[in-house]
């Protein structure tokens, strides 16, 4: 049974069978024979990313003023990748640009040379349709992130443009569009903070308390400890979306960004509290002591309550599935291929000089991480939780640590910083769209990075030890102002300060950040690379525990060979992850991670009544004194 449910997750990461986009197809038959293994497996599942994506990424538009003469490609979240394909038509003429970096394209496109970063690629594709399409009367010009393309009334009709991959395209009357996913998280976010009372920063000091351990009784039913709950699940979420992301953000949306990107984590901390709340009040606990919560459970059980049995049921498969591939993807092949690039471009070098044996064996890396992954999962969430309370905050204080120093060598520019950030946030006219653009990126990278809404942290914290469900819905709730407001602020701040995100040719995540920090410290991508291994090990470790539980939800939490057989397979992707360029396919994980927010988000609606009461009831007792901090058998004799 195991297997054949192993058997068709792989199959269903790697299907093709929607067809090839005629756009795809059309382009890439002529150079078939000259692609990779990576490369075939990567056409076969962009068809099915490109589906999913369009439903996950459905823009809502939002008119911006802009001319219905114009249309505009933007720079997109993702990094320019191998292959990424921008097809223009206008008139009779019609012209396919292949991103490049080996100097070897499909017959009949045009190569649009990737050096210098993703900004630097797109001033070089406005001066590709400038001299292509110049004499139709097609106007092309470049502001930043963004290509304008004004096109003549009578010329009109006949554009069609189909971008994918590093650029996105606006709506052709010159609105803008609003990611439905981002909405749909933010929306939930605002709800749930005014019917918990503001909670976020009414319980803050409270949430600290618990985290710290004060309330923490080691006879209480659970495996972890509160503080070891919170580090799992900062586990899964800092990582190379606080290092890159927002870097990518700031260069596509200005210093504004940073402030949407703050507001969207303070509203986010009540997301995590009310889906952990529940995740803890609905989990299952077997004879051996062993764990199962979250989603799957509070969304079957929970709506069970309610008459809602067979939706529920419905909902809750629907997420183990989305967070069975979103563990493959986003917390195993993306993680493993960044951090070793990064490794091999970095640390290899520099460890053992150019030409070793190590230049283009990154499957060596990983093989090396898939090893220490395996020791670490094997003892479960409990050995996990032993390293993530160690390895957060380890990563966290060398990341910080390094931030401090840069901002400690520019304190006099601190100020004018921040006057950037709330300048920018509210620019009327400006880069990717004015305010609704720069609104647009800080919350979609805050939603990417802390996954409030998202369900999957509710996972970890079920583990915890405790009889009071909303006391770990108050620890949760520190996890966004720690990952958004703490850390992706910090990068934030760097980039700005130092004045990075306006230099074209470094503009590409992980690189603009590390020149950022080398304009202090001189050596820090090899710190950076040390921060990013940690980082994405944490994630790594973690997801594979949500996607454990997901699962054995599906196959039952008493299958022994089902577990292994998951291990097994988890370990053998993170090798593949590591030396092969999958992107499609981990486009396509990293959709299905924001896509566990659909049936999450429905649950935590219906049940949001449910939580408030709780709280009522928390907050009450500790009023009155009926919760007290637990105090040991020996100090309360000695007492």
């Amino acid at each position: 049974m195991a297997g054949r449910i192993l058997t068709a997750l792989l199959a269903f990461l790697l299907a093709g069978a929607a067809g090839p986009m005629p756009a795809r197809a059309a382009v890439t038959a002529s150079c078939d024979g000259a692609r990779t293994v990576a490369e075939r497996i990567n056409d076969a599942v962009a068809p099915v990313t490109d589906f999913v994506s369009s439903i996950i990424f459905m823009e809502i538009p939002l008119k911006s003023g802009g001319p219905v003469s114009h249309a505009e490609i933007r720079l997109g979240d993702a990094a320019a990748r191998e292959g990424d394909l921008i097809t223009l038509s206008l008139a009779d003429r019609r012209i396919t640009y292949e991103t490049d970096r080996d100097g070897l394209v499909c017959d009949g496109h045009h190569a649009l040379a990737l050096e210098g970063g993703p900004l630097a690629t797109a001033s070089r594709l406005a001066a590709l349709l400038a001299a292509d399409f110049g004499d139709t009367g097609l106007d092309v010009s470049s502001e930043d992130a963004a290509l304008s393309l004004a096109a003549p009334t009578a010329a009109r009709p006949g554009v069609t443009l189909d971008a994918r991959g590093i650029f996105a395209t606006d709506f052709a009357d010159g609105s803008l569009g609003f990611p439905f996913i981002v909405l749909w998280l933010m929306v939930g976010a605002v709800f749930f903070t005014l019917r918990m009372k503001f909670i976020n920063f009414r319980g803050f000091r409270h949430a600290i308390e618990v985290a710290s351990g004060k309330y923490d009784d080691p006879k209480d039913p659970g495996e972890v400890t509160h503080f070891q709950a919170l580090t799992a699940a900062l586990s899964g979420t800092v990582g190379l979306g606080n290092i890159a992301g927002v870097a990518i953000a700031i260069s596509i949306g200005g210093p504004g960004a940073t402030f949407w990107m703050i507001l969207a984590g303070l509203f986010g901390m009540t997301s995590k509290f009310t889906e952990c709340t529940l995740g803890v009040k609905y989990r299952t606990i077997d004879a051996d002591g062993v764990v199962s919560g979250g989603p799957m459970y509070y969304l079957s059980r929970g709506l069970a309550k309610r008459g809602l049995g067979g939706p529920g049921r419905v909902l809750a498969v629907l997420f183990a599935l989305l967070c069975i591939g979103g563990a493959f993807g986003a917390g195993n092949m993306f993680q493993v291929n960044q951090s070793t690039q990064q490794f091999m471009d970095v640390m290899v070098p520099w460890l053992f000089g150019a030409g070793s044996f190590m230049e283009g064996k990154p499957w060596i890396v990983g093989a090396i991480y898939a090893v220490f992954v395996g020791m670490v999962i094997i003892g479960g969430i409990r050995s996990i939780t032993r390293v993530t309370e160690r390895l957060v905050p380890l990563m966290a204080f060398i990341y910080v640590s390094a931030a401090l120093v840069i901002l400690g060598s520019n304190l006099e520019h601190i100020p004018a910083a921040f006057s950037a950030i709330f300048a920018g946030a509210f620019l009327p006219q400006g880069v990717a769209g004015g305010i609704v653009g720069v609104l647009v990126q800080g919350m979609r990278r805050a939603s990417f990075s802390n996954e409030a809404g998202v369900g999957s942290a509710a996972i970890a914290h079920s583990a915890v030890k405790t009889t009071e469900p909303v006391s770990e819905g108050m620890v949760a709730l520190l996890e966004p102002f720690i990952d958004t407001v703490v850390i992706c602020t910090m990068t934030a701040l760097v980039i700005v300060i130092t004045g990075m995100y306006q230099e074209a040719g470094i503009a590409d995540g992980i690189a603009l950040t590390s020149a950022a920090f080398a304009t202090v410290i001189d050596w820090f991508p090899i710190v950076l690379s040390l921060a990013v291994l940690l980082f994405a090990f944490s994630t790594t470790i973690t997801w594979y525990y949500y996607g454990e539980r997901s699962f054995l939800y599906l196959v039952g939490t008493d299958k022994k060979r089902a577990e292994l057989a998951f291990k097994v397979f988890f370990l053998l992707v993170i090798i593949v992850g590591s030396s092969m360029q999958l992107t499609s396919v981990m486009d396509f994980a990293d959709a299905m991670v924001l896509a566990m927010a659909f049936p999450n988000m429905i649950g935590l609606y219906i049940m949001s009544g449910e939580v408030k009461s709780m709280l009522d009831s928390y907050r009450a007792r500790i009023a009155k004194g009926d919760i007290q901090p637990y105090v040991a058998p020996a100090e309360a004799a000695a007492e």
